[in-house]
């Protein structure tokens, strides 16, 4: 459990309040309800933008107001611009903007003269949120900078593919290019596995004259690791706080969303890291995903996320210190005390890591790194002093999320066994 205001060597400013910024429905966001707690437990006046009022988030006890306001992330950015200044006249002072998704970190950032003064937030060069956020934009300054990430090709026709599928080495795997277009008609449903050239050519019949999607190198589970790195950085780029860990398990399988981590210390890791970041000059909330590649010894940078990661809880400092209360304290123009990441500390999202693990167990793939006993356990949902989150989850999620597991069970299984 996060430190409270009485066990932590530092004070938050409890006048600067928070909002969580998140658009789109997915009302089951684990993260949203973390940031909401973390910060609460300092005694910060935290406020969310909700789909209703009986979401998790709502729920929670140190929520202060929930503004409902049901987005899809498609609105015209105007539109969702003069939403946030409408709930910051509500809140009645400037809140710290802690964006949970990229489709409020770009806004964020793409707006920042209309919401500067309004609220407070982490500046940035406008367009690079958005280049960071997609798969092409992060590939081409991966190349730029000499950050090693797998192949990609990015068709812009089917001819295009078709070229492709003569030459690559299956499997490969598609995804789409934009972050966005999970909100759209994606064209692929997450991380795709395709495993023949046949598969290819007939998944992309399907992806119209200008297909947005990446084609990738695959990079086998049997020979790779799977790691994570959350940091916060403030606007000279320099890291406040920074954490490395190995992800276990995901949902879906090999594909989505954390499931079951720790915390692992990682120092090359967190050296890569922080030097890339300060290359491309960014400051703010990180979540990176990377692959070590043990065929050449490099880890490879999948997934660059602007923003506040789901699994941001996995990781505190010895001072009490995560990603959003290092945000928070440095707006607010407090020290963030240093302190060394709690290794061995694991994190748990109870109602996805059981279909995890009975996946990972037939696929007979075990994590190195995993510690025998470990030092401590994050639950996403559930927690002692603030119960009800957990059961509003329970409510919402029996019926129709355990469908939503299996369907994403199933499109994994479909681009795993494409031919």
């Amino acid at each position: 459990m996060a430190k409270s205001a009485s066990s932590v060597p530092f004070k938050a400013d409890r006048e600067v309040p928070a909002l969580i910024v998140k658009f789109g429905d997915y009302p089951l966001h684990h993260g949203g309800v973390g940031a909401i707690r973390s910060l609460g437990r300092l005694g910060v006046p935290v406020y969310a933008i909700t789909e209703d009022r009986y979401t998790p988030a709502a729920a929670s006890r140190y929520l202060t107001r929930a503004f409902v306001w049901p987005t899809t992330g498609t609105e015209d950015p105007g539109r969702l611009v003069e939403g946030l200044i409408r709930i910051g006249r509500r809140i009645g002072r400037p809140a710290v903007l802690v964006p949970t998704d990229e489709e409020a970190a770009v806004l964020i950032a793409e707006h920042q003269s209309d919401l500067f003064g309004r609220f407070l937030f982490p500046r940035v060069e406008p367009g690079l949120t958005r280049r960071l956020a997609s798969k092409q934009g992060l590939h081409e300054l991966c190349v730029e900078h000499g950050i090693a990430s797998p192949q990609a090709a990015f068709p812009q026709s089917y001819d295009d593919i078709v070229a492709f599928a003569e030459t690559a080495r299956f499997p490969v795997v598609a995804k789409n290019r934009e972050a966005f277009v999970r909100r759209r008609r994606p064209a692929v449903g997450g991380t795709t596995r395709i495993t023949t050239r046949e598969g290819l050519l007939a998944l992309a019949r399907d992806w119209g004259e200008r297909p947005g999607v990446i084609l990738q190198e695959y990079l086998p589970r049997e020979e790779a690791e799977d790691w994570i790195v959350h940091a916060y950085f403030d606007d000279n780029s320099t890291p406040l706080a920074l954490f490395t860990g190995v992800k276990v398990r995901s949902w879906p399988p090999h594909a989505g969303m954390t499931a079951n981590a720790y915390v692992v210390d990682n120092p090359e890791l967190a050296d890569l890291a922080a030097r890339f970041v300060k290359q491309i000059g960014y400051t703010g909330i990180i979540d990176l995903d990377l692959r070590f590649d043990r065929r050449d010894g490099q880890y490879k940078l999948l997934d660059f996320n602007p923003r506040m990661g789901a699994q941001f809880r996995l990781f505190e400092s010895e001072s009490g210190v995560d990603v959003v209360r290092a945000m928070h304290l440095d707006l607010t123009g407090r020290a963030v005390p240093e302190g060394e990441q709690r290794a061995g500390h694991r994190y748990v999202v109870e109602n996805i890591d059981l279909p995890a693990l009975l996946a990972y167990r037939r696929s007979g793939y075990t994590t190195p790194h995993a510690p025998v006993r470990p030092s401590g356990t994050e639950l996403a949902w559930f927690a002692g002093d603030d119960p009800l989150p957990f059961l509003t989850m329970l409510g919402r999620f029996v019926r129709p999320g355990a469908k939503h597991l299996y369907q994403l069970w199933r499109t994994n299984r479909r681009g795993g066994t494409t031919r």
